[in-house]
């Protein structure tokens, strides 16, 4: 060889082995990034989540049934249809309200003698072609509340950005098993 000429250097080659540890290892970390973003995404969600009491089907409202973990109830025994979404002058039975839950849907409850309250919640539910429903609720401890399947949100003032909020996060997302 002359001065200057090298010799060309050995490829390393990486066994099978280090392959698979190397495929493991981003398999792994990988799994560790997505469950953190999952996690977070989760831990911002609007409302409180409750535990999913099912989504059995009963003939009545008056038909016997599990007491519901949250009032308004997020999930649980309910009718085997629908209420019409929309707003609604009467209360919506919890039973068929939970079905509407079910089938994708937000559904706002006041319990106030409070007309500018309800005018502002009749105008947020109406940009929503369906899956929104806005219905009085007598008797309910807060003044208003979010409910959707497995969600709840409760506020004595209302927070406009937080009713959008809650209902843009959740709105048509079916729930049937």
């Amino acid at each position: 060889m002359a001065k200057g000429d090298r010799k060309p250097k050995a490829r390393r080659r990486i066994s099978t082995r280090q392959r698979t540890a190397i495929a493991v290892t981003a398999v792994v970390l990988v799994a560790i990034v997505v469950g953190y973003f999952a996690y977070r995404a989760q831990a911002n969600l609007p409302g409180i989540q409750m535990s999913d009491q099912g989504n059995l089907h009963i003939s009545s409202a008056d038909s016997p049934h599990v007491p519901y973990n949250s009032d308004p109830p997020t999930s649980g025994p309910h009718l085997p249809y629908i209420a019409p979404w929309g707003v609604h002058t009467r209360p919506i039975d919890r039973e068929l309200q939970v079905h509407n839950l079910e089938d994708g849907g937000v559904v706002v409850q006041y319990n106030c003698e409070c007309p500018d309250v309800v005018a502002k919640l009749k105008a947020i539910v109406q940009r929503y072609d369906k899956h929104v429903i806005l219905a009085p609720y007598p008797g309910m401890k807060p003044k208003i509340a979010l409910t959707a399947w497995t969600r709840i949100d409760t506020m004595e003032e209302l927070d406009e950005a937080r009713v959008r909020r809650f209902i843009d996060a959740y709105i048509g997302i079916d729930h049937h098993k």
